[in-house]
């Protein structure tokens, strides 16, 4: 048995500032730290997150993602509409059923996709 913890989950983009704005504002958190020159970003600032590293990349995001994030939400509607002012957005607008899961498949601004599920209140 291995003693592996996490330690980041880690977002590629072209547009390190803007996908690092753009997570902070839709996690509710801060940049905490950018290092090597702006290449990585590390957002902070809640105990029920693990840290979330931004890296900068030179190349865009071709493909889907083998790996993705689903957030929770009280209100796909809304949650997707701050998605959207954020600069991210609904990639087919398609809501999903698997009972009792309702989803949303998103993607911030370079690309990279995400989930939206409701939970109930």
């Amino acid at each position: 048995m291995t003693d592996a913890r996490l330690l980041y989950v880690t977002i590629d983009a072209v547009d390190a500032e803007r996908t690092a704005a753009f997570w902070a504002a839709l996690l509710g958190t801060e940049i905490d730290d950018w290092i090597d020159d702006g290449r990585f970003a590390f957002l902070g600032g809640r105990e029920d997150l693990p840290v979330v590293c931004i890296q900068r990349v030179p190349e865009p995001k071709q493909g889907k993602n083998r790996v993705h994030i689903d957030l929770a939400v009280h209100d796909l509607d809304a949650a997707t509409r701050r998605i959207e002012e954020l600069g991210g957005r609904w990639l087919d607008g398609q809501d999903r059923v698997l009972d009792p899961f309702r989803w949303r498949t998103m993607a911030d601004p370079d690309g990279n996709e995400f989930d939206i599920a409701l939970v109930a209140e």
